[in-house]
């Protein structure tokens, strides 16, 4: 039986991840925040059987260390960072220390292990900042522009590092924006169907957005993380972008959503200036062809499917 361990086990990719990694046979570690507000909900209905979930913190390294020798993993997917864009302006150093420095204290981590074992870095598009190239690939120059993108590029730079100077197993997956009924409330996607279904129920009256010309390549989740493993299983370590190579805009999201619910956008919409990030990228949008031709990958869920599931997720959560 196959070992992996997941950080960030909790969250939307670690969940999804874990319960493809148990339909697998796996047995699946994985630690979470101590101080994450839902504990380990998302992962309250998966079979307790081969899955063992540990409190941690990476600021805390003896706190990721003791669970991830007792597992002796055959694969470490690290997914958990604080990866909120729009946070990461009003926490930099939270956001440096967590999702950079942690990459690192992971990589180290492995490398000292006593056997070895292959690691999965979940990269973002943020790296790429406003790229001049489009769609953007592997090759595309790193330049970032939020804090989020930023300490995203340190931990990308830092598994190439390791790689090429440790004879790490270590991959890059280059993570454009993907969404599902687990995002985080926070998210603008997750933000739009919860308020799409509390006024289809009349808990609310309208929904204020930012800029809703902000444009994005949006994926299913589920679709992300299948892609996480198969690059685990290739041959040689590389790195890989992870997208659907369409673009698509908020407004999008806004419209879906609502005649998801059998609404009329522009009854309940109102837009607020205050709400417009700083910095905010453009025409970022992914090239996945390497994925498709080395791993056999690609996009199964389409963005109008994965919001009309959210918006019904939504639905069913507050009517029950």
């Amino acid at each position: 039986m196959k070992r992996a361990f997941i950080t960030g086990i909790e969250g939307q990719d670690g969940s999804y991840l874990a319960e493809l990694l148990l339909t697998k046979g796996y047995e699946v570690h994985g630690i979470y925040r101590r101080s994450s507000n839902g504990g380990a909900a998302n992962l309250k209905h998966l079979p307790a059987a081969n899955l063992f979930i540990f409190p941690a913190e990476l600021d805390e390294v003896d706190s990721v260390r003791v669970p991830l020798e007792k597992c002796a993993p055959d694969e470490i997917y690290h997914l958990a960072s604080q990866s909120h864009v729009g946070q990461s302006f009003e926490k930099v150093e939270e956001t440096c220390r967590v999702t950079g420095l942690g990459a690192l204290r992971l990589l180290e981590l492995t490398r000292n292990l006593r056997r070895p074992a292959r690691f999965f870095h979940a990269s973002s598009s943020e790296i790429f900042g406003s790229p001049e190239q489009s769609p953007q690939d592997e090759a595309t120059p790193v330049n970032p522009i939020t804090p989020y993108g930023c300490a995203k590029a340190f931990g990308t730079q830092m598994t190439r590092i390791y790689r090429h100077n440790f004879g790490l197993f270590a991959v890059n997956g280059i993570l454009f924006n993907h969404e599902s009924p687990r995002r985080g409330e926070n998210f603008v996607t997750r933000k739009i169907c919860r308020a799409v279904a509390a006024i289809k129920q009349g808990r609310q009256k309208e929904l204020v957005l930012g800029d809703t010309s902000a444009q994005r390549d949006w994926g299913n989740a589920r679709d992300y993380v299948r892609g996480m493993w198969l690059s685990l299983q290739h041959d040689a370590p590389e790195d890989f972008v992870f997208a659907t190579g369409r673009i698509h805009r908020v407004q999008d999201i806004v419209e879906l959503a609502f005649r998801a619910a059998e609404l009329d956008w522009r009854a309940h919409v109102r837009q607020d200036q205050t709400l417009f990030r700083p910095a905010d990228p453009r025409q970022v949008v992914g090239n996945p062809a390497k994925a498709k031709r080395l791993l056999g990958w690609q996009p199964e869920i389409t963005f109008e499917a994965t919001i009309a599931e959210m918006v019904a997720a939504e639905l069913a959560a507050n009517a029950a």
